[in-house]
């Protein structure tokens, strides 16, 4: 079941492309974007970290941090960050238990595969918040970002 606004934030602990652990919890005080997408090196997930990467300056103004969640192992994010020069953490949910937490799992994806993210988009606020939650189940679609950027003003 997905999350809604108002309600606190799931925290959570990943390993980021660099091996190391990110928590939500590194970040109090801060906006946080909230991204999971199914899966590296496809189209709609590239295009969409590059939009990203290349508005990160708004989310910047905005006092938001920019995370980005999917079920690769750190290795392929590590690759996936290095091709695409993305400037923000990319985290393994190898495990699937944030996706799950965030309402934010195919149970069934394509080509039979199991247990991937979903494509969401949530903003936390300072106080660990969700100010905007949007999980679609169209792995085609992208986010509404005017929305979240809507929401971060």
């Amino acid at each position: 079941m997905a999350l809604a606004t108002g309600q606190t934030a799931p925290t959570f602990t990943l390993f980021s492309s660099e091996n190391k652990p990110v928590s939500l919890s590194d970040y109090a005080g801060k906006n946080v974007v909230l991204l999971f997408f199914p899966m590296a090196f496809t189209s709609v997930c590239t295009a969409e970290l590059c939009e990203m990467r290349d508005n990160l300056h708004t989310y910047t103004n905005l006092n938001a941090e920019i995370l980005a969640v999917s079920v690769d192992s750190p290795f392929t994010l590590a690759k996936f960050k290095e091709e695409q020069n993305l400037p923000f953490p990319l985290l393994s949910d190898f495990n699937k238990d944030v996706s799950e937490a965030y309402g934010a799992l195919y149970e069934n994806f394509v080509m039979n595969m199991k247990g991937v993210s979903k494509r969401a988009a949530f903003v936390i606020d300072e106080a660990g918040q969700i100010k905007y939650a949007e999980v679609l189940e169209n792995a085609g679609n992208v986010p509404d970002f005017n929305a979240v950027k809507a929401v971060l003003n």
